[in-house]
């Protein structure tokens, strides 16, 4: 069975292992989550379930999805996202999913979110690049450098290495290990760390090893 859940980064911390040995941790506040509307392959052409996390007011919500939850009789939720299950039969219209009902100490998971935003930045931090001489005569301290020959090709090469945009993107880490799940707190916490300032909304799946 497909395994799923949403969640709020809490932050990190560390917890010991039998050995003895410090281990860092990142915390999530995992749901309950509650089934919207279930997708199957008669009239959609795949198996998912649609779930709700984190209830909120039905005035923050557009009109499709009050809808939504009009249809299924639940509670207006601020985050709705679709899973992808192999049999969506399992599932029940209005169902709670709670995070110690689908994952287990020493899971493989992947965990999806947003990124930190840093900005317009170099290639010094961007990138990793070195940077030049900090002499007085360098005149090439941390600028970006060759650009590329100039009659031939006449033009930037793709994928050059350029200031930009850095972070706020979606970010997948994969195959991180769940070291601690608590059903009656509604806990999960993952070695290492997953995407994202503390408040951030998770996305987080069993690691496959080959996905549709």
């Amino acid at each position: 069975m497909a395994k799923f859940m949403l969640g709020y980064k809490a932050g990190m911390t560390q917890i010991f292992d039998e050995a003895g040995n410090a281990v860092p941790v990142t915390v999530i506040a995992c749901g309950p989550v509650s089934v919207v509307r279930k997708k199957t392959l008669e009239s959609d052409g795949y198996q998912a379930v649609l779930v709700a996390f984190d209830e909120t007011k039905e005035s923050r919500l557009n009109r499709p999805d009050r809808g939504q939850f009009a249809a299924s009789g639940l509670a207006p939720h601020r985050r709705l996202l679709e899973f992808r299950v192999d049999d969506v039969d399992a599932y029940e219209l209005g169902q709670e999913i709670k995070v110690s009902e689908m994952f287990a100490v020493g899971d493989r998971v992947d965990v999806a979110g947003t990124s930190k935003g840093k900005g317009y930045q170099g290639n010094v931090k961007r990138h990793g690049q070195r940077g030049g001489r900090e002499a007085h005569g360098s005149k090439y301290h941390r600028r970006v450098g060759s650009l590329g020959s100039s009659a031939t090709p006449g033009r930037v090469w793709k994928g050059t290495k350029l200031p930009g945009q850095m972070g706020n993107r979606r970010v997948t880490v994969q195959n991180l290990t769940v070291a601690f799940v608590d059903g009656e707190r509604d806990i999960l916490a993952v070695k290492g760390a997953v995407p994202g300032s503390n408040g951030t909304c998770l996305e987080i799946r069993d690691t496959v090893k080959f996905r549709v």
